[in-house]
């Protein structure tokens, strides 16, 4: 997805390590829990998902020793810059407002147009209902731009989940996100009226010039010249979801 720069004044105290993998000079990766498949808090309580398992190989690639961090979302960007942790993964969207603020890799998900996400059956009058989506987000950004009414729906609310107890009519959410839920909700929801592109990919975040930038990369072109990165995407997401050429 994901959210925008909203409430960038807003800190919160950096939450203790929860994990570590590779070798050499720690460096921090923060991300927020609430965003499954690609990030969230598995049963034992640690942080999981396709970007927890990316984040691992992709500091073992590099020979970085790498520590995870659960922050607040509406303050990635600025705590980034603050350097009270090295490293965004937490779907965060690459767009153009963020690159003037932070660095960001190439992307770990390829760019795909936004779907609407409804009740299976509902059909595209589902978009003249209550029409919802995650606050601070690229798609509220959007919805405000068009001048469309939506229900605000808190960052650790699955999207999905409100659509299917009724709470809205649909959500507007990233292509990942969508294809994933599609699989793990089979004939329960369904992708309803345009798709909508607002972003380059999914992208991971750092400070403006911080060499970190061409480590991730690199292992990241690793990645996916072998196939392991659309393997991960697939394993995690789904067969439907967006892989690399």
């Amino acid at each position: 997805m994901r959210r925008t720069l909203g409430m960038l004044l807003l800190a919160v105290a950096l939450l203790p390590f929860v994990a570590s993998c590779g070798g050499g000079d720690p460096v921090v990766i923060a991300t927020t829990g609430d965003y499954q498949p690609f990030n969230f808090i598995n049963d034992e309580g640690a942080i999981d998902g396709f970007e927890r398992e990316l984040g691992d190989e992709l500091c073992r690639r590099a020979g970085l020793t790498c520590e995870w961090v659960l922050h607040d979302w509406e303050a990635l960007i600025p705590d980034l810059g603050a350097e009270r942790f090295d490293v965004i993964l937490a779907g965060m969207s690459t767009t153009a407002e963020r690159e003037a603020l932070i660095d960001f890799t190439g992307p770990y998900y390829p760019p795909r147009p936004s779907v609407y996400l409804a009740r299976a059956g509902a059909g595209e009058e589902a978009l003249g209902g209550r029409l919802g989506v995650t606050e601070y987000t690229i798609y509220s950004d959007y919805l405000e731009e068009q001048g469309v009414a939506y229900v605000p729906l808190a960052g650790a609310v699955d999207a999905a989940g409100a659509v299917l107890a009724g709470e809205v009519d649909a959500v507007l959410v990233d292509h990942g996100y969508a294809v994933a839920k599609l699989a793990e909700h089979a004939g329960r929801l369904e992708a309803v009226g345009p798709q909508v592109r607002l972003d380059r990919g999914l992208g991971m975040g750092v400070r403006a010039g911080s060499e970190l930038l061409d480590a991730f990369n690199e292992a990241l072109e690793q990645m996916r010249a072998d196939g392991t990165l659309n393997a991960l995407i697939r394993r995690w997401l789904g067969d439907d979801a967006a892989t690399f050429e």
